[in-house]
């Protein structure tokens, strides 16, 4: 996991209707930026309708949300319109992006040892610094802690 302090990584990837996002683009505001898995796995799907329930609040914290996955621009606009999410979801299916922020690790699955995305949340200011890191964090209860740590 990226150290807190540390600057974030720029990145240029493609949203669900193929706009393309660079973290530079948020500048003056604070960023949450979570990695995922998979669109429309259990998971996923609780922690995205999770930061959707509550975006108006993030909004008025002065921050954006945006969700990485290996998932496909395609995907995620299923993804998207599947569930109302109201946020930016970008497709990362190099895993660049996803490896320069450290969520590619090893994972264990009902014993299976694989390579995969691992759950990591990043709060970013409005500078581009990283203020926190979070990894393997538990879908349902990410989108409140996020919110909390705007307060």
């Amino acid at each position: 996991m990226l150290e807190t302090g540390t600057m974030a990584p720029e990145f240029a990837l493609p949203d669900q209707n193929g706009n393309i996002h660079r973290l530079s683009d948020y500048r003056g505001r604070k960023v949450i930026l979570y990695f995922y898995p998979k669109d429309m796995t259990a998971g996923c799907t609780r922690q995205a309708c999770g930061f959707a329930e509550r975006y108006p609040q993030f909004l008025e914290k002065g921050a954006v949300v945006l969700g990485v996955s290996r998932d496909s621009v395609a995907s995620h606009k299923k993804f998207e319109q599947a569930h109302g999410l109201p946020f930016t979801l970008l497709s990362d299916t190099d895993r660049t992006v996803i490896e320069a922020y450290d969520a590619w690790k090893e994972k264990k699955n009902y014993g299976k040892v694989s390579m995969g995305v691992v759950r990591t949340t990043y709060l970013i200011d409005e500078e581009g610094r990283i203020i926190r890191a979070m990894d393997r964090v538990k879908a349902a209860e990410n989108p409140g802690q996020m919110l909390d740590m705007l307060a």
